[in-house]
């Protein structure tokens, strides 16, 4: 797979300046047919010239990178060009023109994991990154592409490997008698790598989060100053606001960023009986968010309310410029401003937690993976008590199997294709 591709590299449309990258056999020597240097390159140097694009040229700037040190591991040249569309696209045509095949989606991350510069996980966190629409997405995804979770990932496959070369030694020489000594050691190795893998587990929830948003339900009866808040929390008017009781009866909805992290707010209906079926439509739709929420931020008032158990509830005593409710969490008027930045810290305290800013477990895949060794640990511990070497080293290898995964090591082809296809073209 050391064919010559090449793509535009940055964002179609008009800009400052374009990229068209190239990566494989024969980078440098097409390059030089389009660019006006006549000397040597010298790796790592940006050089300015002309670009010769056929039928019209630039002036812009190259630079090559020498394998095995660049990204994808392979021979790669940029030719840095004015940011017309035309411009890139008459570049980039012209490449195609001298020999180089237009890259697939991804293929350059894909060459640049095939090659060994990067784990499969790494180049998801570099998807996050570029997919993110939080800084809190940005911040996890650059934590996976740095092989955060590579390198624990492969610290908890040696432990596996440590617990596997004991089994083998044990059935390489049975006259030492040597299971009786190695299953404490074993059984120690096991319930460490479990406890990290549980630990590795939870923080599935808040990469959830991390990649989907906090899901905040604004409750309370009718004419609690629900719509008020949720345009105060905006910055903008999202919602209708009228003294009439009711006049919310369907889910209004926006998004605000907390510190870095994206909280989808949900202003619902006044949660009352109703003779109109439309309210009571509202109401049935309001219950549904309260049902699905990462917290909810009840507006104080009239009766009790009963909410899901184990969904945190902030209580706001709201209309503080013209009433003061005692035993709240915190008091505000979406008019004057009081109380909103305390309101803010909550909702990320609560919602998400400070706890949570290291997280780095985003994906489903790597949920499962993790999910399976876990699976596989437990087995292999249960069978410690009794059952033959060969059973629960199987278990064990099992496990090693599905941390494999994580990093590319077990993952099958189909997988790697699926994950790259999610890239742009020029990455």
């Amino acid at each position: 797979m050391n064919d010559l591709i090449a793509a535009i590299a940055t964002a179609s449309g008009v800009g400052g300046v374009a990229i068209i990258r190239m990566s494989g056999e024969g980078a440098l020597p097409l390059a030089k047919k389009m660019f006006s240097r006549k000397g040597e390159f010298v790796p790592n140097m940006l050089y300015p010239g002309t670009i010769d694009a056929g039928s019209f040229s630039d002036y812009g700037m190259c630079v090559y990178f020498r394998a095995p040190h660049s990204f994808t591991g392979e021979d790669v040249v940029e030719l840095h060009c004015h940011g017309g569309a035309e411009i890139a696209r008459g570049i980039l045509s012209r490449t195609l023109e001298l020999g180089a095949r237009m890259a697939e989606r991804g293929e350059f991350t894909k060459r640049a994991f095939l090659n060994g510069k990067l784990s499969l996980s790494a180049a998801e966190g570099l998807g996050e990154m570029i997919a993110a629409s939080s800084q809190a997405q940005v911040r996890a995804g650059f934590t996976l592409y740095q092989e955060r979770l590579t390198s624990v990932g492969k610290e908890l496959q040696a432990g596996l490997t440590a617990c596997l070369a004991e089994i083998d030694a044990d059935l390489d020489y049975p006259e030492e008698d040597l299971t009786e000594r190695s299953l404490p050691q074993i059984a120690a190795h096991l319930g460490e790598v479990r406890a990290r893998l549980s630990a590795l587990i939870a923080q599935y929830g808040a990469g959830r989060k991390v990649k989907s948003g906090v899901r905040v339900a604004i409750v309370g009866e009718p004419n609690a100053g629900k719509s008020s808040l949720l345009n105060a929390l905006l910055g903008y008017d999202r919602a209708i606001v009228s003294d009439i009781p009711g006049t919310t009866r369907d889910i209004n909805e926006g998004t605000v960023e907390i510190g870095g992290v994206n909280f989808l707010l949900t202003d619902t209906a006044g949660l009352r009986e109703s003779a109109d079926a439309v309210e009571r439509e509202g109401v049935r739709r309001a219950k549904r968010a309260i049902e699905g929420a990462d917290v909810i931020v009840w507006l104080v008032g009239g009766e009790a309310t009963a909410f899901p158990a184990g969904t945190p509830v902030i209580k706001v005593g709201a209309k503080s410029d013209l009433v003061r409710r005692e035993g709240c969490d915190v008091v505000l008027s979406s008019y004057t401003g009081e109380g909103l930045s305390a309101l803010r810290e909550l909702l990320y305290e609560r919602g998400f937690g400070r706890e949570n800013d290291g997280t780095y477990l985003l994906s489903e895949r790597h949920y499962r993976a993790l999910k399976d060794a876990l699976s596989a640990v437990e087995d292999a511990l249960a069978a410690l008590d009794g059952a033959l070497p060969e059973l629960y080293a199987e278990d064990i290898r099992r496990a090693w199997e599905a941390l494999g995964v994580i990093s590319g090591e077990t993952a099958g082809e189909a997988v790697i294709n699926e994950i790259f296809a999610k890239f742009c073209v020029g990455k």
